[in-house]
């Protein structure tokens, strides 16, 4: 059974850093693609980032290239979300999830189904 759980949110100032960590609880962690994703009020949810379990391949949309970075730590089947320079607009519930497939599939948007979810940590970037 996969359990993810997420940490490190809270409140940030524009411009600012923060770095959300996902603890993950795999039988099979090595199988397992971790990406990251969030939710703003009234929207859908979308995919920030997601890291590959083979050979540490990323996926970033265009939008979020340069300011957020992903890493992976297999000792410690814990995944890393580097959020730098942040805006009021990635004010937002962040969540890490985990799935068999590859992050590529990202690109044709986000199934939920597809993957499993932690319970999420909230971001929230104001002054």
């Amino acid at each position: 059974q996969v359990q993810l759980v997420e940490s490190g949110g809270g409140l940030v100032q524009p411009g600012g850093s923060l770095r959300l960590s996902c603890a993950a609880s795999l039988f099979t962690w090595d199988y397992y693609v971790i990406g990251w994703f969030r939710q703003a009020p009234g929207k859908e949810r979308e995919a920030v980032s997601c890291i590959s379990n083979s050979d540490d391949s990323t996926y970033y949309p265009e939008s979020l290239k340069g300011r957020f970075t992903i890493a992976r730590d297999n000792d410690k089947n814990t995944v890393y979300l580097h959020m730098n320079i942040v805006k009021p607009e990635d004010t937002a519930v962040y969540y890490c999830a985990a799935s068999l497939l590859p992050c590529a599939r990202l690109r044709r948007g986000v199934d939920a189904e597809l993957w499993s979810w932690g319970q999420g940590t909230q971001v929230t970037v104001s002054s």
